[in-house]
């Protein structure tokens, strides 16, 4: 007859595999490393990482970035996706699991993931609403007769081809305009907090859903979008 032990023993190990088969796993390995490739070529470096570069001397800016990447963002990769396997927890209960006084950091991180999400999903609102604009006859950024253009707008694209021709001194471009004006519609102070871009705030919802359904079934459905 099974002793009481090691009977609790054998039902706490069937409640902990039925746990863990419970939580979702990646399919294939490829699905894997595409993930994590993602997560270190994100969008972040796509939207910044030229204009920091160009802003912070160019070639002389990759001697910081490649020590910063050796010295912290490689050891943070090893030690995140370490975790997250010898683990099998979520970024909170994996440093409860490890150290129950380490929790908070899996919390300040979650801070940390949340605003970063809000900004990439409102550029994504901003890329919908490029989208859209660009099945136009027209592109409403290619002109200056539009409603948000200014008197200093001129059309740079017309005047490109023009050889030895010199803009105004308080000119804008077309382009500029549409981002600054049209999208951003940047106003005078934060005292001037405007009206609801229902335009943008359809884009964002959009943005919002299409989000949703990439991590809906957690890894199962994050890493077929990944594949495509």
């Amino acid at each position: 007859m099974e002793d009481a032990p090691s009977k609790m023993c054998h039902n706490l190990g069937q409640n902990t595999s039925q746990g863990a088969k419970e939580r979702g796993k990646w399919e294939t390995k490829k699905e894997f490393i595409l993930s994590v490739a993602g997560a270190i070529i994100g969008l972040g470096n796509v939207w910044r990482f030229p204009y920091l570069c160009y802003k912070n001397g160019g070639g002389a800016f990759f001697i910081p970035y490649f020590l910063f990447l050796v010295t912290c963002g490689v050891p943070l990769f090893v030690l995140e996706t370490s975790l997250g396997q010898y683990t099998s927890q979520g970024g909170i209960l994996c440093w409860r699991k490890i150290c129950p006084l380490f929790e908070g950091m899996g919390y300040a991180s979650q801070l940390i993931i949340f605003y970063g999400n809000i900004s990439y999903v409102a550029i994504l609102a901003w890329a919908f609403l490029y989208f859209f604009s660009s099945f136009s006859g027209k592109l409403p950024w290619a002109s200056c007769n539009n409603t948000w253009n200014t008197d200093c707008c001129v059309e740079i694209n017309n005047y490109i081809k023009t050889a030895n021709w010199t803009p105004p001194v308080n000119a804008s471009s077309s382009v500029i305009e549409f981002w600054q004006r049209r999208v951003l519609n940047i106003s005078t102070g934060i005292e001037a907090l405007g009206t609801i871009r229902w335009d943008l705030t359809l884009c964002l919802f959009l943005s919002w859903i299409i989000c949703y359904f990439c991590v809906w079934k957690g890894v199962r459905s994050t890493g077929k979008v990944r594949l495509q």
